[in-house]
């Protein structure tokens, strides 16, 4: 799958120059904005596939965005980014359309790995927040299309996810190493803390556990 194109929305120079030094050099950032309607705007033109959207802004936030954008725009994918961790934050905007919630306390390769999820049509939540989603929507009332959490494949890191789906895809560990910039020792400790994690024998029930969750 090609570099998720990415338009980062955060009213706060500071974190949007935070956030652009940690993802630059692995998705194609297209923009940023400060302001809701300015977010709009670049939005509807430049048709990202992710946007990373703050929660709280002046001129009604993120859930503004949300309301104006995902009626013309279907397609684009939204990731809030907050400081909130509160269950009416992450429930309001995930009712607009979000398609996953995180807190500006992740670190640089969780914040990448919840873009990349999010492009691929996962549905992403800081472990803490998924219980709000469950709760708000487990009782009398279906969770939104996509919005399944999958324990076993929260059981696995980051890393493991990336060495995962290359596996997945029939990378050989050398192959895994020099696209990750790691050594075949380390790979195969990656491949082995999975195969015991997700209790698999051997990578061809790895490719099959994979393809069935739509990793590939």
């Amino acid at each position: 799958m090609s570099r998720p194109r990415v338009f980062l929305v955060d009213d706060h120079e500071l974190i949007r120059s935070g956030i652009r030094a940690e993802i630059a050099d692995h998705v194609d950032l297209v923009g940023d904005a400060d302001e809701v309607d300015v977010a709009v705007q670049m939005i509807l033109e430049r048709q990202p596939d992710v946007v990373l959207l703050d929660v709280h802004m002046p001129g009604g936030g993120g859930l503004e965005v949300l309301r104006r954008v995902t009626p013309a725009c279907p397609q684009v994918r939204f990731l809030a980014l907050s400081v909130s961790d509160a269950a009416s934050d992450v429930i309001g905007v995930i009712r607009a359309g979000a398609r996953g919630y995180v807190t500006k306390n992740i670190l640089g390769p969780d914040l990448l790995d919840a873009i990349v999820r999010v492009h691929e049509g996962d549905a992403v939540f800081s472990p803490r927040l998924a219980g709000f989603v469950l709760d708000a929507f487990g009782t009398g009332t279906a969770l939104p299309p996509g919005f399944g959490v999958d324990h076993e494949l929260d059981q696995l890191t980051p890393r493991e996810r990336q060495v995962l789906r290359l596996i997945a895809r029939g990378y050989i560990y050398r192959d895994v190493a020099h696209e990750l910039s790691l050594s075949v020792k380390t790979v195969e400790s990656h491949v082995s803390s999975v195969l015991r994690k997700l209790q698999l024998s051997n990578r061809h029930q790895l490719s099959n556990w994979a393809s069935e969750r739509h990793l590939l």
